[in-house]
């Protein structure tokens, strides 16, 4: 709750609360204070998991299509609200209007797919005489909603990202707290009156903000959560699931993208395609277009209109409606864009677009000549930055998008369904986009991935099964 001194209050425990301590809310572009928050100490965080610890024992018991209803009166206080939402999320992530614009939207759709999915939760029946220590028996297991669940959220989608932890737990009948980014926590905020207002119960969701290795090493740790739900980086997420002890845990860990694209592509589809996967967001999508695998016969023709392309995008203001590319979160993601262009130069890489920095704006980049030890390569860049790697036979294409650590999504373009089945054969990531990029996708698909990508699946009815428990009923009559 912002009042009219920028200041905000959390919602804790079906309160909105101060603290002691406050950080300021930075816009990315301009640099000014748009807003303060508290950051939580121990004892505030304690009264969040046991507020809703308590609330759960209603908030469970609570029938299904009431839940329902709360999740889709939230889509219509959305809707009311899009463009307030989106003018905040521009300025509090940087991100262009009109993803900002398609954020909120795409909130909307995961609520309304959770209300609708508070009305399929439903276990099934067992055949027990399968068995023959079974017999006679009547067997059904049910879902059951696990209890609290601890959402921990990055900057990326200040919203969405948060709507699908949030939506899911809400529908299975669970209590929340959510800890989003410290750099873009005040689009959490303005959803939790949107809840409030849509009549969600007191005490059901509460959000706490501080650093990661205090607050949010305090909720991963705490005996009352039963669920963490973690959207970060892979060094963050194996920290977590060292520290969460006997908990449900969910990890969606990121990747460094990877496209194929074959000679009978349409490069018509495919190039301003590409352009947009690598350059939303300035890059910072867990999906984002990071490395393109382009053949030879079409790399001259590829490149050229993939550099026309990116020449043509709006850099600067994020409020402003024409904008492409914003700036990045924060400046020193900027500096590390930079410095790694700079290395991937020296080690024989060509920049053939963009390359240069203007405070926390790193101007869209597309680079060539690299090798897959470079870093712009092997590593996230988490930037906005794509670069081409020419290659002669599919197979060696598909066995270098395979051979990163990471397993997210990738992409193949070709009108040749045996190769596409190849690669969907051959790469280990949780998605493979066929005649589209990597950054493909839609609210409701399950989202998630394999090797150093995470644990579990997202996507509401795939979020949903893994806040919910199995109770298995055997019935001797």
């Amino acid at each position: 709750m912002l009042d009219s001194a920028g200041s905000c209050k959390l919602p804790v425990a079906g309160q909105w609360i101060e603290d002691l301590d406050n950080m300021p809310v930075i816009d990315k572009y301009s640099g000014k204070v748009i807003g303060t928050v508290p950051v939580v100490g121990r004892e505030t965080l304690e009264r969040a998991v046991v507020g809703a610890r308590e609330a759960f024992a209603a908030y469970r018991a609570m029938p299904a299509h009431r839940r329902a209803s709360i999740l889709a009166r939230a889509v219509q206080i959305l809707d009311r609200r899009k463009e307030e939402l989106a003018e905040l999320i521009c300025r509090e992530a940087g991100k262009a209007w009109k993803y900002s614009v398609g954020e909120v939207s795409r909130a909307m759709e995961t609520f309304q797919f959770s209300a609708e999915e508070a009305k399929r939760i439903h276990g099934e029946t067992v055949p027990m005489d399968a068995s023959p220590t079974g017999e006679g028996r009547l067997g059904f297991y049910l879902r059951t909603p696990v209890g609290v669940v601890a959402a921990i959220t990055p900057f990326n989608f200040p919203l969405n990202l948060v709507a699908h932890k949030v939506g899911p737990a809400l529908a299975a009948g669970n209590c929340v707290v959510l800890k989003p980014a410290s750099t873009t926590p005040l689009t959490a905020i303005r959803l939790a009156e949107v809840l409030e207002e849509a009549g969600l119960p007191p005490g059901v969701f509460s959000i706490v903000v501080g650093p990661g290795d205090t607050v949010g090493d305090w909720l991963v740790t705490h005996p009352g959560v039963a669920k963490v739900s973690f959207t970060g980086s892979p060094p963050v997420g194996e920290a977590i699931i060292r520290r969460a002890g006997l908990k449900k845990v969910t990890l969606e860990l990121g990747n460094n993208s990877g496209t194929i694209i074959e000679p009978d592509a349409d490069l018509d589809d495919a190039v301003p395609r590409c352009v947009m996967s690598a350059f939303a967001n300035s890059g910072q999508v867990c999906i984002s277009l990071q490395r393109l695998y382009v053949h030879r016969e079409i790399a001259a023709e590829l490149t050229s209109r993939l550099v026309d392309s990116t020449a043509r995008l709006v850099v600067g203001n994020p409020l402003d409606r024409d904008c492409d590319v914003g700036p990045m979160i924060v400046e020193s993601e900027a500096v590390r864009a930079e410095l790694w262009v700079r290395e991937a130069v020296a080690e024989g890489a060509r920049v053939l677009i963009g390359g240069r920095r203007e405070g926390a704006v790193f101007y869209p980049t597309v680079l060539a000549d690299v090798r897959p030890e470079m870093k712009v390569m092997c590593i996230e860049a988490f930037a906005p930055l794509v670069s081409i790697y020419e290659y002669e036979r599919f197979e060696d294409a598909v066995r270098m998008v395979e051979e990163s650590p990471y397993g997210l999504q990738a992409g193949i373009y070709t009108r040749d369904m045996r190769k596409a089945l190849y690669a969907v054969d051959q790469i280990n990531a949780g998605g493979i986009m066929i005649n589209d990029t990597s950054i493909f996708r839609v609210d409701h698909m399950p989202y998630g991935g394999n090797k150093m990508s995470g644990l579990g699946r997202e996507g509401v009815r795939f979020a949903l099964e893994e806040m919910t428990n199995l109770k298995m009923v055997v019935i001797k009559p």
